[in-house]
């Protein structure tokens, strides 16, 4: 009972000094190496942190996380936002609210080689909200379409928190982008639905935008092309077995380097600088944060809190929807206050052996997991997205809010969809075996 003790103090303990702004990687660092000494002795929990470091950063498992963020950042400083929002605008910015379905659109297109939502949010806020603002657009409309649009960065692959997902829990990195794909496609939809009931109730909020001739709309599509052949090759490669997640990392790297040297005709050597700077920090970070997990991960084991959390649940609740629904009730609550990567770090060591004792498909809750982080981001009081898009349209806090509500109302009908119809989810991964 002693260690179930401490094993709460530390997770009570974790929370508090994140709420504080210790940096989630090293505050998992700390309370587990300290959780794990008052358990098992200092000289174990000094050998955990001689040997866990060096199996983390050696394993090539981990690589991946380094070719995707390098394929991301490429991405995200060459410029192809920019293309592919206005190759979706001249097709179909010509309706009302054209311009706000176009940016859905285009943060999709952005998503399937960027992975991250904080860059498909800010990309999107510098590209479409001038030509909202040029139409007069509501703020509301203009901000939350791209606040939620940047959300499908970690839903549609490659995504980060999928990476992430798959190292903690041991699934199949590729099996979890697959599953993201059909899920994706309809959070898209259903935010587009968002969109024309709202220009159809408030048309004054969402006027058209300009007609453009077939051979405009046409020539558009050169911009895109390489774009989607990359999303193509890599996901593609993937889901026929032709790569292994690395390679298919290596590769999307690789294809999303050669294009934003195309497309920056002048200044390469800053812009190959500025993407291998950045890479470096988020990777950094990344690996930092993967390795507190991993050290708390042990002091969980040893604590026994998994194993006394699904014994306590095992005997209140027997039906497995109601434990998804109470875990990601309390994931929901916590990404009005976290970020979406500690969420997934601080609670899948805790419930995912809950998950594998009711015999839940992990696939199919990763996928849900994903979802509900993407609410956290649009969550009030601190949905990260909420403030990266009041930054770049410097417009009141309030705007923002009233503008996401509709969205997160199809927010809340997708993971309703999802539970329902867990096929969704399953049936690219299955076709997969």
């Amino acid at each position: 009972m002693a260690a179930v003790l401490i094993g709460c103090i530390g997770i009570i303990t974790l929370i508090t000094i994140i709420f504080l702004r210790v940096p989630i990687g090293m505050a998992m660092i700390a309370v587990g190496t300290a959780g794990f000494a008052a358990i098992s002795g200092v000289d174990p929990a000094l050998g955990i942190l001689r040997g866990v470091p060096y199996e983390t950063f050696v394993s090539p498992t981990y690589a991946v996380v380094i070719l995707f963020v390098l394929m991301g950042n490429f991405a995200f400083q060459s410029g192809i936002s920019d293309d592919l929002f206005k190759a979706v605008n001249t097709w179909i910015g010509k309706l009302k609210g054209g311009l706000a379905l176009a940016t859905i659109a285009a943060c999709g297109g952005f998503a399937a080689i960027s992975g991250s939502s904080v860059a498909c949010a800010v990309t999107m806020g510098v590209v479409a909200l001038p030509e909202m603002r040029k139409f007069k657009y509501s703020e509301a409309l203009a901000t939350g379409c791209i606040a939620a649009g940047g959300t499908l960065g970690i839903l549609i692959p490659p995504s980060t928190i999928m990476i992430l997902y798959g190292i903690i829990t041991g699934e199949s990195i590729s099996k979890m982008f697959m599953a993201g794909v059909i899920p994706g496609l309809i959070q898209i939809l259903l935010y587009a639905a968002v969109i024309r009931i709202w220009v159809t109730i408030r048309p004054q909020d969402g006027p058209a935008g300009e007609v453009h001739a077939v051979k405009e709309k046409i020539a558009s599509l050169g911009q895109v092309w390489p774009i989607m052949l990359l999303f193509t090759v890599v996901i593609g490669g993937l889901y026929v077995g032709m790569f292994s997640p690395n390679e298919a990392a290596g590769i999307g790297a690789c294809g999303a380097f050669f294009l934003g040297l195309m497309k920056k005709k002048h200044g390469r050597v800053k812009f190959i600088a500025d993407c291998l700077k950045s890479s470096v920090a988020t990777s950094g970070m990344c690996y930092l944060v993967v390795l507190g997990a991993m050290i708390f991960g042990y002091f969980l084991t040893v604590s026994r809190i998994p194993m006394e959390l699904s014994a306590i649940i095992a005997g209140i609740v027997d039906s497995p929807i109601l434990v998804i629904l109470g875990i990601l009730i309390v994931m929901i609550i916590l990404g009005c206050f976290m970020d979406s990567m500690a969420i997934v770090l601080l609670t899948m060591p805790i419930f995912f052996p809950l998950i594998q004792q009711y015999g839940i498909n992990p696939i199919w809750f990763g996928i849900l997991v994903v979802r509900v982080t993407e609410i956290g981001l649009i969550s009030p009081p601190v949905g990260l997205n909420l403030f990266v898009i009041k930054g770049v349209a410097n417009v009141p806090m309030g705007s923002v809010f009233k503008g996401v509500i509709p969205f997160l109302a199809a927010d809340f009908i997708h993971v309703a969809i999802l539970m329902a119809f867990p096929i969704l989810s399953l049936w690219l991964p299955s076709m997969m075996d």
